[in-house]
């Protein structure tokens, strides 16, 4: 019976190590410029630093106004070992809120996404 429990824990643990490595291996932001929340001037570029390295073909950066309206940004590029993926911002942004999304796809084939705001301030 002893040989049992300690099975059982042992797979519980082994299976609980292969879950964590397998949340591990995508890409999340692990930094942000402008960061979620802040109240900035105008940003020159916005640069999204993730955990892994990124594909640049399928991965990027949408930002949009307070009305939802898509605001242009220049090409994206990858830089930091391919880690961080960044765009230039092509005009000064007006005061306002402002939503960034983000989708990437790292070099393991795991694809993620997803959004934050942040405040322009006068």
């Amino acid at each position: 019976m002893m040989t049992l429990a300690k099975h059982g824990i042992t797979s519980l643990i082994v299976g609980g190590m292969l879950f964590s490595s397998q949340v591990l291996a995508h890409a999340h932001i692990d930094t942000a410029n402008p960061a979620d929340g802040a109240n900035v001037s105008s940003p020159k570029t916005i640069s999204l630093t993730f955990t892994e390295s990124l594909e640049l073909p399928f991965s990027g950066i949408e930002l949009t106004n307070a009305d939802g309206q898509a605001v242009p940004l220049g090409d994206s590029a990858l830089r930091n070992k391919d880690m961080t993926l960044t765009a230039p911002v092509t005009k000064a942004l007006t005061p306002g809120e402002y939503e960034i999304k983000w989708h990437a796809l790292s070099t393991d084939g795991h694809k993620t996404d997803g959004d934050y705001h942040f405040n322009v301030t006068p």
